[in-house]
């Protein structure tokens, strides 16, 4: 053990304490974890979506529950004074708190521990705290290394994952003080105009809390600043990546196409094409990499064919709606492409299961989602339908693929209300997105309601 970090734990002990906490005024993030003895609550998910604060936010909690302020530890690893900490050194945070503050009233200490990955071999020091059974234990790092193969083994499945997106639409007009008081079914007209233009402002700004109330200049040098250090920090460094010119040409790629399909093939021989030679497999690795960093998801074709799964495109879902347009040289926002990707990423945060569906007649349908308990529904979006050929088109594919596929509710997502909605044919129901983010009842939003 190094004696000249000992100092250094000490003062960032003390100052944790001595800290007013700033998750009492931070905006609330939705996720809520249940608090199991023997796991570490891990908290996941991409640079700069709010993983700090909701670890504050959670030592708040804990303060308003009564939770004394000396019993709970919060420490950051990004500090340059603590360059060489090793395994070893991580025992100097609870040798060291307990001398400083030697009696906890509940008989327990909490350990919130920030960008903990910074350390190697980590997972040895938690799992053994967690074994002593005597602290609780929360996590945070930037991708999902936390969990990754070697990690979970390391842990022996005494992770509990939290992952933090940049704000959905509910937690953006909470951050700008603008939440309606009553729930959606129950607002007026003038009320659903007002969210109308709150979620198409929604749609343009995206939810990473740092590029609330930029200019657009700003914002997009800020999100294009975010990209660059996650292809560095979470997938070039990490991975020992070496061909960097055909993970950027991907990540361009598929950034600028928000919610189109990706074939790894034809994009092997478009490389190719531009004198870039990159094997099929590198490219599917670089595709994992960067799920893996949250900068983006991947959803497969709705099949049980694992043969079709692998041959048929992919379609691609930034993490933010914000996202596209930057990487796009036109840097026009397409409306229907952002909602879409709104749409993916709230099913994303409620952890659902999402595929496409491409029906026999050759009908494309965005998202079969399925449920844990066995539930399946059916989600269409649609920016606008007040054309009729429009409506149409999205009312038989839902239907074509309600054919092929038992379901217990049929969504067509809209980007504004309408008053009245145009007539569609039951048992399908328009809504606008922002009305199903903000309803709840699950992934699905309230079936029967």
């Amino acid at each position: 053990m190094k004696s000249q970090f000992k100092e250094v734990v000490r003062e960032k002990i003390l100052q944790g304490v001595e800290k007013p906490s700033v998750g009492l005024t931070l905006t609330r993030r939705e996720a809520s974890p249940p608090l199991l003895k023997g796991k570490a609550v891990t908290v996941i998910g991409m640079r700069r979506s709010g993983k700090t604060c909701y670890l504050q936010q959670l030592r708040g909690d804990r303060l308003k529950e009564g939770i004394r302020r000396e019993s709970m530890v919060y420490f950051n690893f990004e500090d340059e004074r603590l360059a060489g900490f090793t395994a070893q050194d991580l025992n100097l945070i609870p040798s060291l708190h307990q001398r400083l503050f030697p009696d906890p009233t509940d008989g327990r200490r909490s350990y919130f521990l920030d960008e903990i990955q910074l350390v190697p071999e980590w997972e040895q020091f938690v799992r053994r705290l967690l074994d002593e059974g005597e602290c609780d234990i929360f996590l945070s790092g930037p991708s999902a290394r936390l969990l990754s193969r070697e990690v979970a083994t390391a842990m022996r499945g005494r992770g509990w994952e939290v992952v933090i997106t940049p704000f959905s639409f509910p937690e953006y007009l909470r951050h700008h003080n603008r939440e309606p008081e009553q729930k959606p079914k129950f607002l007026q007209s003038r009320e659903k105009m007002r969210l109308d233009t709150e979620f198409q402002n929604f749609l343009v700004t995206g939810g990473f809390p740092e590029a609330q109330g930029l200019p657009d200049s700003d914002r997009r040098q800020l999100l294009q600043s975010y990209v660059d250090v996650v292809l560095l920090r979470d997938i070039i460094e990490r991975h020992k990546v070496s061909n960097a010119t055909a993970l950027r040409w991907m990540t361009r790629r598929l950034l600028a196409n928000p919610a189109g399909l990706f074939s790894v093939t034809k994009f092997e021989a478009e490389l190719k094409s531009q004198g870039i030679g990159v094997g099929r497999e590198t490219l599917y690795q670089f595709l994992a990499y960067l799920e893996d960093a949250f900068l983006l998801q991947i959803v497969p074709i709705a099949t049980d064919s694992e043969k079709r799964r692998q041959v048929n495109p992919r379609k691609v879902y930034p993490l933010d709606p914000a996202l596209g347009p930057v990487f796009d040289r036109s840097q026009k926002q397409n409306l229907g492409h952002a909602l879409e990707v709104a749409v993916h990423n709230e099913l994303f945060r409620r952890r659902a299961e999402a595929a496409y569906v491409k029906t026999k007649e050759g009908y494309e349908v965005d998202f079969l989602v399925r449920n844990t308990d066995g539930s399946h529904g059916l989600i269409q979006v649609a920016a606008d339908i007040d054309d009729a050929q429009t409506r149409k088109r999205e009312c038989r594919a839902l239907q074509a693929a309600a054919g092929e596929i038992r379901v217990d509710r049929q969504l067509l997502l809209t980007a504004e209300s309408r008053l009245p909605s145009p007539a569609v044919p039951s048992p399908i129901e328009v809504l606008p997105a922002w009305e199903w983010m903000m309803e709840g009842g699950g992934f699905l939003g309230e079936i029967g309601r």
